[in-house]
Formats: structure tokens, C-alpha cells, sequence
């Protein structure tokens, strides 16, 4: 519960912190946001609001029905959209086409940062599950880098479901948890977060105030 921003990866750099150690950061510009939708239990059930991120100046790539979504919160048209669930106190405190500042956060808080990992392609069991291959020698022939067993023959008679094998690696949603933040600057709408992100630069993430640590 609680509402959180959308911003966009820029990339890495580093800062020195008060005692002169090197930071390394991840760049974040998050916001300007816009409430595009609010959504009440007595309408659709449940109590969110739905926030608007990266301004679309080509109409041309937004078709009919999210046109007429925006238009009806008189916004302009977003590259993304989220909804953050909202208890019935926090309702009040957001309007259609209201903004979501960097007021959320402060220097020296935690955040969650959900993205989705850079994509990595068909990767074999050793890239992707870290397996450490067949033995090289004993007479090993053309097998070094395979899997090995991925089940037995009539018990169960199929490969269980979950099995660790070659396939697509990357590309999924993440989240890593408790980042520290190193700086806060409202009038660019950059966020300087410790640490790496998921995602690729200029990938699309997701900040909200960490669950596990204050």
C-alpha cells in the first residue's frame, strides 16, 4: 500500500559521500507524474490511483481507446501507467490531473525499485542457473555444457514443472529491495539511488518507499 513514483534509468555514476568514499549511484529522473484515474470501492471495487509518466509528443502512437482515457482526465497522453492501491485516508490527498512530486522522498530514506531486468537472450544452464557442467575428462565426450538428468523414465513419465534447464534468461520483473537514497534534486527530478537498478538505461522503474526497512 502507498503511493510511489515512475521514473526513468539514466545510468550509472558515483559521488563522494561526507567522509570521501566513493558512492556508486544509479541516476533516476522520476516524475513529473500526473494522477490519471482515481478509483474508489463504491465504483470499481477497490481504493488506487492510477499515475502517468513521460509526456507523449507523437499523438500519432497512442491509439483510440487510451486517447479517450486521457482525455477524460484532461491530461496529456503518457508513455506509462501504474497503479499504486491507496488506503481510504491517502485517497484524499490526490486529484485527477494533480502532479505526484519528488516530496515523497527524502535524502537518506529506502526505497523498493521494481524494473524489468535487461534481457539476455537463450542462454544455456550454466549462464542462466549458474550449474557447474560435466566433468572434463573420465571419458566425457561432447557433453561439458549440458544440463545432465532432467527427470526419471515411468515415475512421474514427464519433466516436472520448475525444472532448471536452457531457456530464456532476462527480461522479467524485479524488484530489489531497501536502496538507499543518496540525493534528492526537485528541480530537475533526479533521484540518486545507491547501489544498481534493475533494467536497462533508459528503461522505465518503478520507486516506492521500502517495505522492510525505514
Amino acid at each position: 500500500m502507498g503511493i510511489g513514483i515512475i521514473g526513468k534509468k539514466l545510468g550509472m555514476t558515483q559521488i563522494f559521500g561526507e567522509n570521501g568514499i566513493v558512492i556508486p549511484v544509479t541516476v533516476v529522473k522520476a516524475g513529473p507524474c500526473v494522477v490519471v484515474q482515481k478509483k474508489t470501492v463504491e465504483h470499481d471495487g477497490y481504493n488506487a490511483v492510477q499515475v502517468g509518466f513521460d509526456e507523449i509528443t507523437k499523438l500519432s502512437r497512442v491509439n483510440k481507446p487510451l486517447t479517450g482515457h486521457f482525455k477524460k482526465a484532461e491530461v496529456p497522453p503518457m508513455a506509462r501507467l501504474k497503479e499504486f492501491r491507496l488506503d481510504g485516508e491517502e485517497m484524499g490527498s490526490y486529484e485527477t490531473g494533480s502532479a505526484v512530486s519528488l516530496d515523497l522522498f527524502q535524502t537518506g530514506d529506502f526505497v523498493d525499485v521494481t524494473g524489468v531486468s535487461i534481457g539476455k537472450g537463450f542462454a544455456g544452464v550454466i549462464k542462466r542457473h549458474k550449474f557447474s557442467g560435466a566433468p572434463g575428462g573420465h571419458g566425457t565426450h561432447e557433453f561439458f555444457r549440458h544440463g545432465g538428468s532432467i527427470g526419471n523414465n515411468t515415475t512421474p513419465g514427464r519433466t516436472l514443472k520448475g525444472k532448471k534447464m536452457a531457456g530464456h534468461m532476462g527480461a522479467k520483473k524485479v524488484t530489489v529491495q531497501s536502496l538507499k537514497v543518496v540525493d534528492v534534486r526537485g528541480d530537475t527530478n533526479i533521484v540518486m539511488i545507491e547501489g544498481a537498478v534493475p533494467g536497462p538505461r533508459n528503461g522505465y522503474i518503478i520507486l516506492k518507499k521500502a517495505v522492510k526497512k525505514s
